[in-house]
């Protein structure tokens, strides 16, 4: 019989393991083609999870436990999953949350569709027939525009729920993935996972879910967790893209003769600040052009004319500098920031800018050698 094994990582959920643990193996049954086994992992909760945990493995004998020192989701997913590949060799990995967010009752589901040609299931809250009915408006406009960054400057295809925790996974896929280096501290974990196991060729479906708020214990999402999020996604890209790393060096060189004109001309021709910024932007426009074109994207058999190229990559750059040029005058003028840092804050500002409305419009195309770019690549 094949083994189908959720990994459940918990801290302080004494109370929602006592529900959730029996709703899960009630699912068993109609689970025909594997046995379905469930695998604990402990960050040694103060509250007592698990001695909760350890009082139903008598009534459950498929439960199994194991507990270590808390070091953040990623570290409990990445022990989990060694430990049950190790010991239960199971051919089907789920990841589920213990808040009771996740409805046992899509396991089934979830768990045939890698019968049918699929090698990685998402339940995800933003595909049609998908919701959360509980969210405020920031919580919903966060987790929106955190999806949003990912596909677009992490470069993920059409995924529309990248952070989800609610996964299935056939192991062979997974043990093709190198975990080692993936975030472990907070939720990034689960973007981290969701490019490795794409970047090993994972054939998604996703699946819609109902996501509603936690009842009982408190969020383990804090400010830390974001920030690291957003840390994460560079890190994605420069691990996913030589074409992106090619990008930052052009956009370095852009810096470089940004900074320079500036400096001279607010320092050696006392140019006034309102009129320097806007003229070192526009000559590093030309420059980044010139070089994106015979350098970093010069793979992409483009769709569009080089006249027509110059004409996005201008229109594209002079968003970018609007948004640089704006940012650096808020930081100069509202708060009092020193000139030569605000515009290195601007520049990064319009380089995001720049890259996602050039990748995705100025050089949109196949590959020379007909193939996608790894940003490009429609959904298998």
């Amino acid at each position: 019989m094949n083994i189908a094994c959720i990994v459940l990582p918990t801290y302080n959920e004494s109370e929602n393991v006592k529900i959730l643990l029996p709703r899960i193996f009630e699912q068993a049954d109609r689970i025909a083609s594997h046995e379905l086994h469930m695998l604990v992992v402990d960050d040694n909760s103060p509250d007592g999870t698990a001695g909760v945990v350890r009082g139903m493995q008598a009534r459950f004998p498929r439960l199994h436990l194991i507990t270590g020192e808390k070091k953040g989701l990623g570290a409990a997913y990445k022990r989990g999953f060694a430990h049950a590949i190790a010991e239960l060799d199971p051919d089907v990995i789920l990841q589920m949350d213990a808040d009771l967010q996740h409805s046992p009752e899509l396991l089934p589901l979830m768990i045939d569709l890698l019968q049918h040609g699929f090698t990685f299931v998402i339940g995800s809250r933003f595909i049609f027939g998908g919701s959360t009915p509980d969210f405020s408006l920031r919580r919903r406009t966060m987790s929106l525009v955190g999806n949003w960054l990912l596909r677009n400057m992490g470069g993920l295809p059409s995924i529309r729920d990248c952070t989800s925790g609610f996964r299935c996974i056939k192991a062979e896929l997974l043990k093709r993935c190198d975990l080692t280096g993936l975030s472990t501290k907070g939720y990034s974990f689960q973007s981290s996972l969701l490019f490795e196991l794409v970047r090993n060729g994972a054939k998604v479906i996703e699946v819609p879910i109902t996501f509603p708020d936690r009842v009982r214990g408190e969020s383990k999402l804090s400010f830390a967790d974001q920030v690291e999020f957003l840390f994460n996604l560079a890190r994605i890209r420069f691990r996913k893209s030589s074409e992106f790393t090619r990008f930052l060096l052009v956009g370095a060189s852009g810096v470089v003769v940004n900074l320079g004109l500036y400096y001279l001309l607010t320092r050696l021709f006392s140019v006034s600040l309102e009129i320097a910024a806007p003229i070192a932007i526009e000559v590093s426009i030309v420059s980044n052009f010139i070089l994106n074109n015979l350098y970093t994207f010069r793979e992409r058999d483009s769709r569009n004319s080089l006249m027509r190229r110059f004409l996005y990559f201008h229109v594209a750059a002079g968003v970018a500098g609007v948004v640089n040029y704006s940012i650096f005058m808020l930081l100069v003028k509202g708060v009092g920031m020193f000139d030569m840092f605000a515009n290195c804050v601007g520049i990064a500002a319009g380089t995001v800018v720049n890259y996602l409305m050039n990748s995705r419009i100025t050089w949109v195309g196949k590959k020379k050698d007909g193939s996608f770019p790894i940003d490009r690549r429609p959904m298998r």
